[in-house]
């Protein structure tokens, strides 16, 4: 059953989030001039961010992992990425996450991600994806892409997908599946919110 947006959720701390992704970068050794040039804005726009003034919108956070190679399941922990390397299986051990205490981060346009794997995955990041209506997956509505691809499940509302040259709008029940390298983009143009389950595979 996906869970009611009144429901307790684990809370999202803006600062601690853009303190982690200052801390990927510089375990990376990459300071916040050159990340913002290879993003594309400016090196005030992803200080805001690594200070917990501004939050990114869901293709921006994307983009940032991928230009710090690591996953997007990296910034809802502490513990530090690893460079990437041959994915290793899930350990053997039982683990289990409680609704309320799942990860979440709330981003642009208020969609909000929550993670739903008790751990990272390698090689995957799984999450439930809530759109507000009028909401978008990039902040300007702009078309995006990254490695990977993308497998979605609408559970409640509609959301439209735009992949290329053609629009998908998508009811509950109905899935897609896409490469992230074309360029693409995901909306709420409705006015009830929208909740997706949503796998990347890096």
């Amino acid at each position: 059953m996906t869970e009611s947006l009144d429901a307790p959720v684990a809370r999202f701390d803006e600062q601690q989030f853009g303190e982690r992704i200052r801390e990927l970068r510089a375990e990376r050794g990459l300071s916040l001039r050159s990340l913002a040039a290879r993003l594309g804005i400016s090196p005030s726009a992803l200080s805001q961010i690594e200070r917990g003034k501004m939050r990114p919108s869901v293709t921006r956070l994307y983009q940032i992992m991928t230009e710090l190679d690591v996953p997007m399941t990296s910034v809802f922990g502490t513990q530090k990425a690893e460079a990437p390397s041959v994915a290793e299986p899930p350990s053997d051990r039982v683990a289990v996450t409680r609704g309320g205490e799942a990860a979440t981060l709330v981003l642009d346009h208020g969609v909000r991600y929550r993670r739903l794997t008790p751990e990272a995955v390698p090689g995957m990041n799984f999450f439930e994806s809530t759109y507000p209506p009028g909401s978008y997956s990039s902040q300007n509505a702009e078309y995006v892409r990254h490695s990977g691809h993308e497998v979605g499940n609408v559970v409640s509302g509609a959301l439209v997908v735009d992949v290329g040259f053609e629009t998908y709008e998508l009811t509950a029940g109905d899935s897609i599946m896409f490469p992230s390298t074309t360029p693409h983009r995901i909306s709420n143009r409705g006015d009830a919110t929208a909740v997706a389950i949503w796998i990347n595979l890096t």
